[in-house]
């Protein structure tokens, strides 16, 4: 124990994770690692950094996954420690910070001791990590344990801890651990109180189209302010933990519950709030102050506690970030949420004694809510950390050990982003643009803003802009012009913590000039952020407007946004059709963009080319000047040869050669080579479709120049071409193999049908000829080479089929005397003798046959 040892006996006073700090202790004696699973309100963020910090000399960083937590944890532990706020004990977090050179322990962000890192790998000076509410799956915390598995490669002697109230303990032991040395588990379970659970489902849909649906957020709003007067009653000094899924529906519910709850203090907790706001919410209620009903979202579900709680009211609505691949967004989307979220949120009411949940849904739908949250990883847009990995030098994660792999196809999707910002290389491996992008706190593209917009637009609108997008501040009507003009008023409740970052980003590059009342740039810098966002209005309708973006995604807009022609478009999500204008995707947040911006923030996407197609039978081309998908000018002109020819082999691998007139004399000779090339193969050609558009060029090189120039499909002589690609000298045997006639027995020369070129081995070629024109034909003729017996279809004089087959020997000497006893009355003036094998064939009657 170090001089500056913390007193655990004070700290740990009433919380019952004081009980295992000599299990964690031993434990780490003998290991650098260690697995904390401990229930909420227990203790373990308060008493585990004070243990390690005792224990060693250096600091020990304790990484939260939200602000508001960081701060409230390390002033949680100062007070109890009697120590002022930013001495032995601090925090940083983005934007502000409490810290000095004495130090001793230090709560963070996970994103904060990430950039930590790239600057200071070895992280001297640092005796341990604590990662706190792994559970979570936060994609920060999960790209933190994997950088500090490699770490501690370097570094034996750094202490890894991870805690969480729940979770997969044995899987998290083994990726901070080794793979021959899981790290120990300290499980410490505490005999919960007594829960009550009650259920209250809405008598109207939780969801819409739209989201939340205002029927839902009044029965929300109406069940806390009954059950708060009801609790309130016998219980003074409790006070109601409520849960809606965002920061939106959390000032909803608390509006409505202030309309019905007299006597009651409503606050809000969430990240959007200023700081003092969260922490006057966190320290609980003062004596003789009123109940309190908070309404959070769920940053209170297990990262800090709020005092005083007896009763947790659940909308079991969560909302999470979804990326869609499909359009190459990510956005935040309101499901059902997990039942091990449900579960914590219901702890909280159990924390200081019995207490309730009441849940807004039937048991019904609690029991098909998924059992755990999906981590981040799996979900998120990856660009951000695809350039940590990047910087770090495991481009991917490669060699790192990770709870996950990260996904191929979002992986895939944010190299490719890092890739045309100059971020990486061709190896994947960062560059000084990348490295310079990734030390300015924000999306790798909105950096880019910043640093390519400043000189243009001026540093402080840039700064502005990119702290408002990044901040995840509330736009009204899609308009981020307008919500900057809010801002800068001071108006807002985001203002201050918005100036903040503001000022923040502007210290980390070069001073420009710009005027602050100047929004003209707005636009050009989320174009240069976003140029795949760009987008063209195709539609206008009395609900908004419907514009066609660069990535080829459509999606809709209202409000005066839907009058413009251009938009940058920062932030664009699913939807329905009825909330996006008919599109399927809304726009969430944009600006107006002159043509001018257009040019010089995407130049990169304009292309100015010939595009052909063939349709029709005939070759059409356009010369179109776009912008991604977006298809700025187009008019008719003559396609070049090569213009031509690609667009005729785009058709056929599309459509396949039904594009084509197959003439008898072609299709015949296509059906006699598919034969070959089944029977015999190579070096017979492959004259499937499949075969056939792969070699276009060996087959049909002048017909496509033709068609180009302007033939038109149905003039073309497919029999030539298919006869290029005869082998030679084998294509002087083609009519002794597949002859295309057959001489039967009365001297007749009938054509052969030769199976169509796709059809099964089983198909024969078939002759169909009159039953009296093969009168003694005994053996059934083979082609080629004697690999083919012909099956006949012998015909009456009316050319109906009277018999099908390959074997004329058993015919005649069989089946024929049922034929003929049938056949003679029909057909009188025919030939019908009963003995076949002695009749003279033929093909005429019995008159014309005498004379």
């Amino acid at each position: 124990m170090t001089s500056a040892a913390f007193d655990l006996a004070a700290i740990g006073a009433g919380l019952s994770f004081a009980a295992a700090l000599d299990e964690l202790a031993q434990t780490l004696d003998t290991s650098t690692s260690a697995v904390v699973s401990a229930p909420p309100g227990t203790g373990k963020t308060t008493l585990v950094p004070p243990l390690l910090a005792s224990r060693s000399n250096g600091r020990v960083i304790v990484t939260q996954p939200r602000r508001v937590a960081a701060r409230a944890a390390a002033r949680r532990l100062a007070q109890l420690d009697g120590s002022p706020l930013g001495t032995r004990v601090g925090f940083t977090v983005r934007g502000e910070r409490a810290v000095a050179k004495q130090t001793r322990v230090e709560f963070v962000t996970a994103g904060v001791l990430l950039r930590r890192l790239l600057n200071d790998p070895g992280l001297q000076g640092v005796d341990a990590v604590i990662i706190d509410e792994v559970h979570e799956r936060a994609l920060e915390t999960d790209l933190l344990i994997g950088l500090l598995s490699e770490v501690r490669e370097l570094r034996d002697d750094l202490v890894v801890v991870a805690m969480s109230a729940t979770l997969d303990a044995a899987r998290i032991a083994s990726v901070i651990g080794t793979e021959q040395f899981p790290a120990p588990i300290i499980d410490h379970v505490v005999p919960a109180f007594p829960l009550t659970e009650r259920w209250a489902p809405s008598p109207v849909p939780r969801l819409d189209e739209r989201g939340v649906t205002r029927g839902f957020l009044d029965h929300v709003a109406s069940v806390t302010a009954s059950a708060a007067r009801e609790l309130v009653r016998d219980h003074p000094d409790a006070d109601v933990l409520v849960f809606a899924p965002g920061a939106r529906e959390v000032s909803e519910i608390a509006r409505r519950v202030r309309d019905r709850g007299d006597g009651l203090d409503v606050r809000e907790l969430h990240g959007q709030i200023p700081p003092g706001e969260q922490d006057a919410v966190i320290r609980g209620r003062t004596p003789g102050a009123l109940p309190r009903v908070i309404v959070t979202t769920s940053l209170a579900e297990s990262s800090l506690t709020v005092p005083g709680v007896r009763l947790v009211v659940d909308s079991c609505l969560s909302r999470y970030p979804q990326r869609d691949a499909a359009r190459g967004m990510t956005g935040l989307v309101t499901s059902a949420a997990s039942r091990s979220s449900c579960v914590q949120r219901a702890g909280r009411a159990t924390r200081q004694g019995p207490g309730a949940v009441i849940r807004c849904v039937d048991e019904r739908s609690y029991a098909a809510a998924p059992s755990r949250p999906v981590p981040e990883i799996a979900v998120i847009d990856l660009a951000d950390a695809a350039l940590l990995l990047a910087c770090w030098g495991s481009p991917g994660g490669a060699g790192l050990r990770m709870i996950d792999p990260l996904p191929t196809d979002s992986l895939a999707d944010a190299l490719t982003v890092l890739g045309a910002l100059g971020a990486i290389d061709d190896d994947g491996r960062a560059t000084d643009e990348g490295r310079a992008l990734a030390r300015i706190p924000t999306d790798p593209r909105l950096a880019r803003a910043l640093r390519d917009g400043s000189p243009v637009v001026g540093s402080r609108l840039a700064a502005e802009v990119v702290a408002l997008l990044g901040g995840d501040l509330r736009v009204p009507e899609a308009d981020v012009a307008q919500a900057l003009v809010a801002l800068r008023s001071g108006r807002t409740p985001d203002a201050r913590r918005w100036r903040d970052d503001a000022n923040r980003l502007e210290r980390m590059v070069r001073p420009t000039p710009g005027a602050r009342s100047d929004l003209d740039g707005v636009g050009f810098l989320i174009a240069l952020a976003f140029p795949e966002r760009i987008a063209h209005r195709v539609e206008r309708t009395a609900e908004g407007a419907t514009f066609l973006l660069a990535s080829g995604t459509r999606a809709g807009v209202s409000g005066t946004l839907a009058a413009v022609d251009w938009l940058a478009v920062a932030d664009v999500a699913r939807a329905s059709a009825r909330a996006a204008a008919g599109s399927g995707a809304v726009i969430r947040s944009a600006a107006v963009l002159t043509e001018a911006q257009m040019e010089d923030a995407a130049s990169h996407l304009m292309t100015d080319r010939v595009e052909a197609e063939f349709s029709g039978g005939r070759v059409h081309a356009r010369r179109e000047r776009r912008i991604g998908a977006i298809v700025r000018s187009s008019v008719p002109v003559r396609a070049s040869a090569q213009d031509g020819r690609d667009a005729v082999r785009r058709a056929l691998r599309r459509d396949g050669l039904r594009m084509f007139t197959w003439s008898d004399t072609a299709d015949a000779l296509r059906r006699r080579l598919a034969i070959l090339r089944r029977e015999i193969g190579a070096p017979w050609p492959d004259v499937s479709d499949p075969g056939l558009v792969e070699t276009l060029d060996a087959w049909l090189a002048p017909e496509l120049d033709a068609l180009a120039s302007g033939t038109p499909a149905s003039r073309l002589d497919l029999s030539s071409a298919l006869r290029r690609l005869l082998p030679w000298p084998e294509a002087a045997r083609l009519d002794e193999l597949v002859p295309e006639r057959l001489e039967v027995p009365s001297g007749s020369r009938i054509r052969i049908t030769y199976p169509e070129s796709d059809s099964d081995r089983a198909a024969r070629p078939v002759v169909a000829v009159k039953l009296q024109e093969c009168f003694g034909w005994a053996e059934t003729p083979r082609l080629v080479e004697g690999r083919m017996p012909v099956l006949f279809h012998l015909l009456s004089p009316a050319g109906r089929p009277l018999a099908v087959t390959d074997d004329l020997a058993s015919f005649w000497s069989g089946p024929y005397a049922q034929v003929r006893a049938e056949m003679r009355g029909r057909y009188p003036r025919h030939p019908w003798p009963e003995d076949p094998w002695a009749a003279a064939p033929t093909k005429h009657t019995k008159n014309r046959a005498v004379r």
